[in-house]
């Protein structure tokens, strides 16, 4: 529980030493431990049981088969789902509404597999048996479905690699949200000035 205190101290710049004992992610993670532990002995009941005590309390969900590292921090963890086959590593951040789910009803690994040193914006949903890549970046709002290499940057709907290796993304991440790229505006940029540009060949013809 240590590394997720540091977590919450490293990225939340509202965080007050006293005030992190009411931090809900910190319940929900020493509560999601619990019901892992019980799960691994393959106990029927308390471990879902445990889970469903956390979401209750917590509004955060984490299905007690779910593997999680060290470091991870879920900031304003409200409606977070994170599935029973997800596998996050080490220096995870989720914020608020985030979904790392399934895409159907498939049976097996049917569900995400983050890298270490993540950030994941908030309501981003991330479906599906895909590994999203080291120190890889979620926009808010995005719709992961398909695989993200290391070092990208991810947006829109269906998300789209927008940067990738463009700079060595540290530890000490972006939380800016309000400066992500948007893919579609950009293409829809591009088409209006090559318009424009044949609108003006066609004049001067």
């Amino acid at each position: 529980m240590i590394s997720h205190i540091k977590a919450i101290i490293r990225n939340d710049p509202a965080a007050r030493y006293i005030e992190i004992v009411l931090y809900p992610c910190l319940y929900a993670i020493f509560l999601h431990r619990i019901a892992h532990f019980l799960w691994q002995l393959r106990l029927p009941f308390f471990p879902r049981f445990i889970s469903q005590a956390g979401r209750f309390l917590t509004g955060i969900e984490i299905h007690p088969g779910a593997v999680i590292g060290k470091g991870f921090f879920i900031d304003h963890g409200m409606g977070v789902v994170i599935g029973e086959t997800a596998i996050i590593g080490d220096n995870v951040t989720l914020f608020q509404g985030v979904t790392l789910g399934g895409t159907g009803k498939e049976t097996g690994k049917r569900h995400p597999t983050l890298g270490n040193n993540i950030v994941v914006g908030s309501g981003a949903k991330v479906l599906g048996n895909i590994k999203i890549g080291d120190h890889s970046y979620i926009g808010a709002n995005a719709v992961v479905l398909r695989e993200v290499p290391a070092h990208s940057t991810v947006v829109g709907v269906p998300g789209r690699v927008v940067k990738h290796k463009g700079k060595k993304v540290a530890l000490e991440m972006s939380f800016d949200h309000t400066g992500m790229p948007d893919p579609l505006l950009q293409k829809v940029a591009r088409l209006q000035k090559e318009l424009e540009t044949l609108r003006k060949s066609k004049g001067k013809s």
